[in-house]
């Protein structure tokens, strides 16, 4: 087109009436409305009436009477302790979603990863326990079920069998040997379970796609616009009653009715967790119950009944030892992480009675937190030891880093007594470790330095310097110093293999502890011939035997791992013994440094600071651990200069002290000017005016303003970076980018602090200086300046978010103005064409005279806007063609290959225009598939063969050189494939092959 004003009609007035305005301002604030309402229902039910009513029927299942049952309908619309109730029924809600996604996830760990030997073959979970090999799924022959029979983390008495590889060949032998005795007898069973993860896995995903592609988030939770959601409402209410009812409500009365009848009530009671001890207790007898009723099942051949309570019974005792691994577990470590520190923070068992008494949800949760982190921290420390001993020394303890680890399979086939000793061997590591770590070293620390401990851990208000900024500086320098900056675990690392090899060459375990180089070369050539061997023997299985099985056969192929050879020295069991004795004196001795250097370098440096006032241990703590970490960093750069000589050690301190220099400097401005400026911003604007009545003179302590405008200044850069791209976010990230090494001094000023620090000192100073300056010389009162000094903050912070309100409502009704005026006068949509638009983008191609310009985008736009007619006018078309800026001599070049006078059948000019775009029948006819298609993109791009063929005999008569003989053969081998395989509908796979140049 020549000027953009072709794009509307010719009666569009200069501007838009009163009344269109008016109108398309009523619309849009009826849509709003409408909106409004519909979400404010979507929230209404989703987060009023639903967990309401999980928490009302909940509280209605567990009064224990009859009558609540029958005044539910009435306790529904009660309004009393909506808030409460609406969030303990987000917490309800909450329960039964976990429960249910557990459900499907255990499903899916025990179709494809292999149903325990009792669940497949006739024998109850009782019997099968005392067996060794439980965990194999059931199909193929013994001798190909060896390897995945193997737990994916051996035990104690496996372990013992991996130092000594010959038995473990001759356990294997024997295990085989078993395994092809009862191969018989289970054969049956075996090819059943086979024939059920065969039916598993005869699913379609291509429905599964298409029902995920229908049910989205937002048709679910009704965001869409629809009103669907209330159904969908209807079956999480019903869900959330159905597993209350099943996981809760059952095991509870099943526990309160044994422990009552036990005589255990009282004891229960007093424990302040009675709902979930009786739960806990429900579900134990749940699972008895469950293992005694499929052993009856397995002895009447009830096949059905007795897998259905072999995967109940497995539920169950999947639940049970997850509460006992992450809950139960921590609980007792942090427990006796407390008891053996009672001295150390001068308490006794008395106090945290009453601690418990006073708070026992509290305080139980803190104690499984310290646990937490305990388990957590011995478990990285397990695995660092795993980088540096050799492979075979931990045999004892699991590895989480083996791909073959899977916690959860374990749960599913180790019978329980295999779990209930792995969890008081636990107990007793964990428990033996923190007593040579802790209480013993507190001990030792009372005889030898009486006036070290307790620790001071109480919070005193009246010292000079407040605890917020401490903690301040202990969150944003101490602590983000030492994760980031501190190279712990390379320190760590370091510490444990020196110790290590001190240790073997001492015992002579160096071989047992690190292995022997030849040895290790010696291995990995027999690992790769291993690799080898495995790669040629270890056939994939196919889809019939099972995923798990094709899963371990995968795993297989890497031969066997977790074992080094190493030599034995005489007198081994004494030399073990002696390892770890000396590795106890070695941890005792670290854990007496760690209790007292940090704290007694931090106390006497903040002695420098706060005289003799108490401060918080873990401030002295922190300083001191901070201290200690710049020294060693220190001695280690400079050990690691000393053997370059001095000219390059004073070229590096030169440097460095540069570099320090500049990190000063813009640590002054960013970590102070920068935060206090912020902090009494913020103090002046709203902490003031909150707190300060108008007859009372406000006072401002630096470094509280300081600790909450860091807190401020974190917060503002968090947001900054998350938002749109402007100038801030700019700088900050190559701030960011450049890091401590690259610092650049004149960017960060000029770029960053300067633009910042001035607009917060114009933010402080005019309104003091209108308050200060100007309103005295204008004659009021002195009530009226006290007013207005104490307000004006404030006032301007409104006026400016007033500003910035009113600026974007008149950006928005600039919006509305031009959608109106395009609504009513755009020119397609005043004549209720589709808009010009492509629906996706295209790379710009068009040179105009020398090239047509037309792309496959264009040629979609042009059918939306004339695919409803079957002949279009030669002029409305060319307008449409110079409306979407193509050269009309390309236009009137088309039309000559199949000239016409007034109107053109549309078809027969989308496929001139396709044939404009390939340069060959076939891919024309491609184009055209993907412009007609309703497939989405990506897909076949089907379109009806009749349409097709159509378009082909006209193409293909335009060119004389094909015979119609030729086209109406080919078409015919189209037809048949179309009507037998496409239902009359023919794709791009049909006819179009991509060639592609090697």
């Amino acid at each position: 087109m020549d000027t953009a004003e072709e794009v509307y009609s010719p009666d569009m007035p200069s501007r838009l009436p009163i009344q269109d305005i008016f109108a398309g301002l009523v619309t849009s604030i009826g849509t709003a409305i409408r909106y409004w309402f519909h979400y404010t229902l979507v929230a209404f039910a989703w987060l009023g009436v639903v967990p309401l009513t999980a928490c009302r029927i909940y509280k209605c299942l567990f009064t224990g009477s009859v009558s609540s049952l029958l005044t539910l309908p009435l306790d529904m619309l009660s309004t009393d302790n909506l808030l409460a109730d609406c969030l303990q029924g987000c917490f309800v809600v909450t329960c039964t979603l976990c429960a249910f996604i557990s459900l499907v996830w255990l499903r899916e760990q025990i179709v494809h990863g292999g149903a325990p030997i009792w669940l497949e073959h006739a024998a109850p979970p009782f019997n099968a326990a005392g067996h060794h090999q439980n965990e194999a799924p059931a199909g193929g022959n013994g001798a190909e079920n060896v390897a995945p029979e193997q737990p994916a983390n051996p035990p104690a008495e496996n372990a013992v069998v991996g130092e000594n590889p010959d038995a473990q060949d001759e356990q294997a032998e024997e295990e085989e040997e078993e395994n092809e005795e009862e191969d018989d007898a289970g054969g049956e069973d075996a090819a059943d379970a086979n024939n059920g993860a065969q039916d598993d896995m005869n699913w379609n995903a291509l429905e599964w796609d298409r029902a995920a592609e229908e049910l989205t988030w937002e048709r679910m939770l009704g965001l869409d616009g629809s009103l669907v959601f209330l159904e969908h409402v209807f079956w999480v209410v019903s869900l959330n009653t159905l597993f209350i009812l099943v996981f809760a409500f059952c095991p509870y009365h099943i526990g309160h009715f044994s422990l009552v009848g036990l005589g255990f009530e009282e004891h229960v009671q007093a424990s302040h967790f009675e709902g979930l001890i009786t739960t806990i207790v429900g579900y134990i007898l749940l699972a008895i119950t469950l293992i005694i009723c499929h052993g009856l099942a397995t002895l009447v051949k009830f096949h059905r009944s007795r897998r259905l309570l072999g995967v109940c019974y497995i539920v169950v005792k999947v639940s049970l030892l997850v509460v006992v691994e992450i809950g139960v577990f921590p609980l007792i470590c942090g427990w006796w992480l407390d008891i053996c520190s009672l001295e150390m923070f001068d308490a006794t068992l008395k106090d945290r009675e009453l601690s418990f008494q006073s708070a026992p949800g509290t305080t139980m949760f803190l104690h499984w937190l310290v646990g937490m982190v305990y388990v957590f921290y011995f478990a990285s420390f397990i695995l660092l030891l795993r980088e540096v001993l050799r492979p075979g020394v931990l045999w004892f303890l699991r590895n989480l880093n083996d791909p073959d680890f899977n916690p959860v399979q374990e749960m599913i086939h180790l019978p329980i007594y295999r779990h209930l000793r792995r969890f008081i061997l636990s107990v007793i590591v964990f428990g033996s470790i923190v007593l040579l770590m802790l209480w013993l070293p507190i001990r030792i620390i009372k005889s030898l330095l009486p006036h070290f401990l307790p620790y001071n851990v109480m919070l005193y208000s009246d010292a000079p310097v407040s605890e917020l900024s401490l903690e301040l500086l202990l969150l944003q320098v101490v602590l983000p110093a030492l994760l980031e900056q501190g190279h712990t675990r390379q320190w760590l690392k370091g510490l444990v293999r020196a110790w290590t090899v001190t240790a073997g060459y001492l015992l002579d375990l160096h071989s047992y502890l690190l292995g022997d180089q030849e040895e290790n070369e010696n291995s990995a050539n027999q690992q790769v011939n291993n690799n080898q061997h495995a790669r040629n023997n270890n056939a994939i299985p196919v889809v019939g035997e099972g995923l798990h099985a094709a899963h371990q056969a995968i795993l297989q192929q890497g031969g066997p791992v977790g074992f080094q050879p190493y030599r034995r020295p005489l007198n081994f069991p004494l030399r073990i013994f002696l390892l770890i004795v000396f590795m106890c004196i070695t941890l005792l001795i670290a854990s007496l440094i760690c209790l007292t250097l940090p704290v007694f370098a931090g106390r006497w440096l903040m002695s420098f600071w706060t005289g003799t006032a108490k401060i918080h241990e873990l401030y002295t703590a922190a300083c001191g651990l901070y201290v200690c970490w710049l020294t060693i960093r220190a001695v280690t750069v400079l050990v690691a200069w000393m053997p370059q000589g001095r000219r390059v050690i004073f070229q590096k301190v030169k440097e460095w002290s540069l570099m320090i220099m500049k990190t000063v400097i813009v640590a002054v401005l960013l970590a102070g000017v920068v935060p206090l400026l912020l902090g009494l911003l913020f103090e002046l604007v709203i902490v003031a005016p909150l707190r300060v009545p108008l007859d009372q003179t406000p006072l401002f302590y630096p470094w509280q303003d300081w600790a909450l405008g860091v807190l401020h200044a974190k917060i503002i850069a968090a947001i900054t970076l998350m938002g749109p791209q402007w100038w801030l976010k700019t700088v900050i990230e190559q701030v960011y980018a450049n890091g401590i090494r690259n610092i650049d001094l004149q960017y960060i000023v000029r770029k960053l602090a300067a633009p910042v620090i001035s607009v917060l000192l114009l933010s402080l100073c005019v309104p003091y200086v209108i308050a200060s300056g100007i309103v005295p010389l204008l004659g009021v009162t002195a009530e009226m300046q006290n007013l207005v000094h104490r307000r004006i903050y404030p006032f301007l912070l409104m006026v400016v978010v007033l500003m910035g309100i009113l600026s974007f409502q008149v950006r928005q009704f600039k919006r509305l103005y031009e959608h109106i005026k395009n609504d009513k006068y755009f020119s397609a949509l005043s004549r209720g064409d589709p808009l010009p638009v492509k629906d996706r983008i295209e790379m710009p191609m068009a040179t105009q005279k020398t090239d047509t310009g037309l792309t496959q985008g264009l040629l979609k736009v042009l059918h939306k806007q004339c695919s409803h007619k079957e002949y279009v006018d030669l002029a409305d078309l060319e307008q449409k063609w110079k409306n979407l800026c193509l050269p009309v001599e390309k236009f009137r070049a088309l039309l000559q290959l199949d000239p016409c006078e007034d109107k053109i059948e549309w078809i027969k000019f989308l496929a001139l225009g396709c044939s404009m775009l390939g340069g060959s029948l076939n891919t024309a006819l491609k184009h055209l598939c993907e412009i007609l298609t309703t497939d989405p993109e990506g897909g076949p791009a089907r379109i009806p063969f009749g349409t097709f063929s159509y378009v082909y005999r006209y193409l293909s008569g335009l060119d004389s050189d094909i015979p119609e003989s030729d086209t109406e053969a080919y078409l015919s081998s189209l037809k048949e494939n179309a009507a037998a395989r496409k239902n009359g509908m023919i794709g791009l796979s049909d006819f179009f092959v991509l060639k592609r140049k090697i």
